[in-house]
Order: C-alpha cells, then sequence, then structure tokens
C-alpha cells in the first residue's frame, strides 16, 4: 500500500498516499493566521514581509543605533539551536559541544550559550543535561539538542539524540546493531537547565522499513563496501529498523506538532543507477506527535506518536519484537537530484576503503511563512537542511519548500545557499536554526562553521535574508544567507542599549578605594556579556588630580581619590570591530554611557 520512492529499491515504508488524504496531512492549510499556538517555540510562523526588491539596508537605523557585531568564531559549537526567551529577553543557544563539568564536578552533555543581542554570546556554566542522572538511556554520540519553551506553562523540553545503551538487540534486531541511535526528551523549569529525562527510555518510536533490503547482513565484518550489484543486494532480507538523530519539533498554526529526524545513513544502503553502484544514505522523515505532552502544566508527559503512525509497517507474518512505526519521507536524494550532494560518493576509492561511499541530508530546521495577499495568499513551509560530512569543508546548507508540512517538499535550484568560503575564510557550514531579532523584524541563521579546514566546530550568526532575493519559478520567494566575518548591524530591536551602575554616587575618603559594578542592558533589559571581548567599557574622568581610576574584570571600575573634591567618572559602552578596533557605541547621535558621581573626603 505504498507509493514507490524514486531509484531508492524501497517504499520508503510511509503511510499511504490515500490514508495521508484522509488525514488532511497533504493538503496546505488555509487561512492560517500569524503566530502559533501554545507557546514560543523557534519552529511557527514568519512575519518578516516578502514584498518588495532591491538592495538589503545595513545602515542599523532599526535599532537608532550605530553598533555593530562580526563572527569571530570565539566559541566552540556544533548543531547550534537558539531559543528566544522572551521572558528574560535573553537567547539561548544549545551545542552539541561546549559543555563543561560543573563546580561539583557533574558531568553534562550540550553546551549552554547566552546572549542578550543574538550576536555576543557567553558560555554558562556546565550544560543542559547531567549525563550522571538516574534515567540516563543514552551511551554516547549526544547529537543536536533543541529547546522548546510553552509560555503558557513555563516548561522548557530539550529533544536530542544519542545512541542506545541498553535493549539494542529488543528495539533495532541485533545486539551488534552498530548505530542504535534514538531521539530522547527530557524537561526544565529554567532556559540554562539543568534538564531532566522524562523516563529512562528514548522516545517510544520504532520507525522501520519493511522494503529494505538490509544488505549489512550480506556484507563482511568491515561493513564499508557493499553488494557490487543491484541484483546482489536484493538477495538479503527485507526489513531494518531505522536509527535516527537531529531532532527538530515545528508547531504549526493550526495545533498541530511534527518531529523531524534524519534517518542515518547506516543501514541504509540506496542503489544509485546514475553511479551504478550502492551509497549508503541518510534521508529527512517526519512523524506527527499527540499534544497531550505539551499541554501537560506539570510537564510530566512522555511525548507519542499519533495513532496512525503506531505500528503502520509491521507486515502479516512478522516476528515478534518491538513495534514497526510508520513514517513521511521528506527528503532524498534520489527524489530530487542536486550534483552539491554528491561530495562524498567516492570516498571509498579515494580513502583505500577506510571511509564508505556516502551522502548525508541532516540538520533540518522548519518554518512558514504567508505570503501574498487577497486572492494570492498562501502558506509555504521551508525546511533547511545540511548536505555532505559535518567534518569536511564541502558541507554546506540548501533549502527545501511545501505547500503542507509533510510535502510534497521540493528543493530549491539554487542550493546550496551556505557553504564554505576561503576569502571569508569559513568552512563546513552547516546545522543551523532559525532565529528572529528582538523586535521580529530580522531572521537570522545561527549555525556552526569552522575558521580553517582544521579547526573545531564555532558559533555563527548570519542574516537570513527572506525578502528581495527575488522568487523562485513556482512564485516562491527565495531565501539568502549573508555569511560574512566583517562587521554588521546588531539585530534589529536590540538596541537602544543601556548602561545602569550599582551606585550613581560614591563618597570615598582619601587613601580608601571604592568599587562600582558598570551593566550595559539591551532593549529588552538583558545584560549584555561583558567578559565576551566583542563587548567593552570605557572609563574616564574629568578631574584626574583628584582621583584615578583603574578597569577591574569587564564590568567594574576602581575609585582612588587622591584629595578632597568631587569629580565625574563615565563608562562609555564600546564594541570590538572585525579590525580589532574598539569604538564608542551611539545611540541617536550621543554615545551610550553613563557617569558616577565620586565625593573624595578627607582620610579619617
Amino acid at each position: 500500500m505504498t507509493s514507490p520512492r524514486p531509484g531508492s529499491g524501497s517504499s520508503g515504508a510511509r503511510l499511504p498516499r490515500r490514508r495521508l488524504l484522509e488525514l488532511g496531512l497533504l493538503a496546505a492549510p488555509a487561512m492560517i493566521a500569524l503566530g502559533g499556538r501554545g507557546g514560543t517555540a523557534n519552529a511557527g510562523s514568519v512575519a518578516e514581509s516578502s514584498a518588495g526588491a532591491g538592495p538589503i539596508d545595513y545602515s542599523g537605523a532599526t535599532n537608532s543605533s550605530d553598533a555593530t557585531y562580526y563572527n569571530d568564531a570565539a566559541f566552540p559549537a556544533a548543531d547550534p539551536y537558539v531559543l528566544h526567551d522572551k521572558p528574560s529577553g535573553y537567547y539561548y543557544a544549545y551545542s552539541t559541544d561546549g559543555a563543561r563539568p560543573g563546580a561539583d564536578g557533574t558531568p553534562f552533555a550540550f553546551g549552554i550559550y547566552r546572549s542578550a543581542d543574538l550576536v555576543t554570546w557567553e558560555r554558562l556554566p556546565g550544560g543542559a543535561l547531567p549525563l550522571n542522572e538516574p534515567n540516563r538511556w543514552g551511551r554516547d554520540w549526544f547529537w543536536a539538542p533543541e529547546v522548546y519553551l510553552n509560555e503558557q506553562t513555563g516548561k522548557y523540553f530539550l529533544f536530542y539524540s544519542a545512541r542506545q545503551r541498553d535493549n539494542v538487540q529488543r528495539d533495532f534486531g541485533y545486539a551488534d546493531f552498530e548505530e542504535p541511535s534514538k531521539v530522547g526528551v527530557a524537561v526544565s523549569d529554567s532556559p540554562a537547565g539543568p534538564f531532566r529525562t522524562l523516563t529512562d527510555s528514548p522516545l517510544d518510536y520504532f520507525p522501520y522499513d519493511p522494503d529494505y533490503h538490509d544488505v549489512n547482513l550480506i556484507m563482511d565484518a568491515a561493513q564499508r563496501k557493499p553488494p557490487a550489484t543491484l541484483a546482489e543486494g536484493q538477495t538479503a532480507s527485507l526489513g531494518t529498523y531505522i536509527p535516527f538523530i537531529d531532532p527538530n519539533v515545528f508547531f504549526d498554526d493550526d495545533g498541530r506538532i511534527y518531529l523531524y529526524f534524519s534517518r542515518n545513513a547506516y543501514r541504509n544502503w540506496v542503489w544509485d543507477s546514475d553511479f551504478g553502484k550502492y551509497i549508503e544514505e541518510s534521508n529527512i522523515y517526519a512523524v506527527e506527535l499527540t499534544r497531550d505532552w505539551w499541554d501537560d502544566p506539570a510537564g510530566q508527559t512522555k511525548p507519542t506518536i499519533t495513532d496512525v503512525y503506531r505500528d503502520a509497517n509491521r507486515r502479516p507474518g512478522a516476528p515478534a519484537g518491538a513495534r514497526r512505526d510508520g513514517y513521511v519521507p521528506i527528503l532524498s536524494y534520489a527524489a530530487d537530484k542536486q550534483a552539491w550532494e554528491n561530495a562524498h560518493v567516492n570516498d571509498y576509492a579515494k580513502t583505500g576503503g577506510a571511509n564508505k561511499d556516502r551522502r548525508w541530508a541532516e540538520g533540518s530546521s522548519t518554518f512558514r511563512r504567508v505570503i501574498g495577499s487577497g486572492s494570492r495568499r498562501r502558506v509555504v513551509y521551508y525546511l533547511t537542511y545540511s548536505a555532505n560530512n559535518f567534518a569536511n569543508e564541502f558541507y554546506g546548507v540548501g533549502y527545501a519548500t511545501a505547500p503542507s508540512p509533510l510535502g510534497p517538499w521540493r528543493k530549491f535550484d539554487g542550493n546550496p545557499i551556505l557553504s564554505q568560503d576561503p576569502a571569508l575564510p569559513e568552512f563546513s557550514t552547516g546545522h543551523g536554526s532559525l532565529a528572529f531579532s528582538p523586535d521580529g523584524r530580522q531572521a537570522y541563521y545561527v549555525h556552526h562553521g569552522r575558521p580553517t579546514t582544521t579547526s573545531s566546530r564555532r558559533l555563527y550568526t548570519d542574516r537570513l535574508l527572506l525578502a528581495g532575493n527575488g522568487n523562485d519559478a513556482a512564485g516562491v520567494p527565495i531565501l539568502a544567507i549573508d555569511a560574512a566575518t566583517g562587521d554588521r548591524p546588531v539585530p534589529s530591536g536590540a538596541a537602544p542599549y543601556r548602561v545602569t551602575t550599582d551606585a550613581g554616587r560614591v563618597s570615598v575618603p582619601v587613601g580608601a578605594t571604592a568599587t562600582v559594578t558598570v551593566t550595559v542592558r539591551s532593549a529588552a533589559g538583558a545584560r549584555l556579556a561583558l567578559a565576551n571581548p566583542l563587548n567593552r567599557l570605557r572609563f574616564s574622568i574629568d578631574k584626574p588630580q583628584q582621583a584615578s581610576i583603574e578597569p577591574v574584570g569587564a564590568d567594574q571600575v576602581r575609585v582612588s581619590p587622591l584629595r578632597t573634591g568631587t569629580a565625574l567618572v563615565r563608562a562609555y559602552y564600546q564594541r570590538r570591530l572585525a579590525s580589532g578596533e574598539y569604538v564608542d557605541v551611539h545611540s541617536g547621535g550621543e554615545p551610550v554611557g553613563t557617569q558616577i558621581v565620586v565625593a573624595t573626603r578627607p582620610a579619617r
């Protein structure tokens, strides 16, 4: 009852198209208003206008500020997902890399970075998920964290992937299943964590491909060289459980919730008739989730898939074991071929058998837009994804569009929209997420990249241009990414910045000292990370003969009176340019700063 997946030698083990139509899963939603239901998960509608064309305005006028930023690639980060936590005004970036042990030695997975303006970050202590928690089910490969806030309940949900530690034979069919990857869910009352996994097992979901010839069973122990012919591969027995990673949850405006994920390349050898060989590849799939977990005010309910997918791929006479659940194919190479995704299809020969011939489609992020007006008004869904190997300089980002969350999806002909650029320099660009400026007027793609071909993955924030790029052949606005390591205006609505102190006036006797703490806040009131070298305070005093001043750390100034009288200490906020120079930040033409009145009195 399933329709073939072109060129794969497998039906895709998906739900029948007729059944999907009956459920309304293939019909584009009508008259969907902007804004999502049930919270502020960063996956809802996009309000930035798609009208107009012409050059992009980088003046920064929307902030009434001349503040800029640049990507200094200072923070180790991989697969970053950004949550705009509106209650606090902060942005939180969750990363595969970057976690450190807690103060008490607790090991953590997933680094957490925080920013008041989306572009200058600080690393928070520890990480998101304690690895010594009692409900730990993952062995290793803790990857791709994403966090969603339900503003009604105040609960933060962390989705992540890991390799399953226990019950591998039960859930995957073989004890030696090399990549038994699953998705877990943890919850917290704070975006800074710690998160606790809801139960001692991963998500109750067992995607199964009943029409896949499991060629790994007829390969040698190294598991790198597949059968030489399609006919030989088809002698392998049918069916395999699907390991999956890179969860991305999309909350549609009609209240439905979808989990997108990447099928591991492992155990997915696809016959490619163009190359005349098997290539192991990862694809992007989706499944619909129920709402009870999201609506639970206590945050104690574990997400589950909707009933129509449960055991949907069981066949008569199947052996006993875990359920065999369904899924909907979203993206694959065979269904929409693009040559840029072929960077590793000949790796076996190039590496003398050390690596497999592979393709990747992973790291998806989904959002929804309403375009046009009146009779031309329609909803378009966008999905960004990464292709090629994350460790390779050819890692890049493409996107696809669809009229509904489950497709049909069509890749943009101009992919990739983000790729290596030695002139910046920036390499291995990929696996990011969508974030909006504080006022919602601008979109950004926060992703990882490498400043050199050999360095570790680092955090980058680039403008995602939703307008001014023209339309594709279907009349859908084209996306573009302004990849840059030079100076760019801070996101719209981050400014005006405000400088305050813990003491606007101090009285200090000669021979003593006073230390004043200075804080810089965004327009939303979030505190900027002054320890980040992209931010700096500059201090001056109008009467240096009256007292001396000395910066202490990143956010304090020490005043030492020299004689009695009164003086003014001024604190100015500065940003570092890509050239390394620091400049004052202005708002309304005036430097952003504050003053401290220093009254010095005779020594006691």
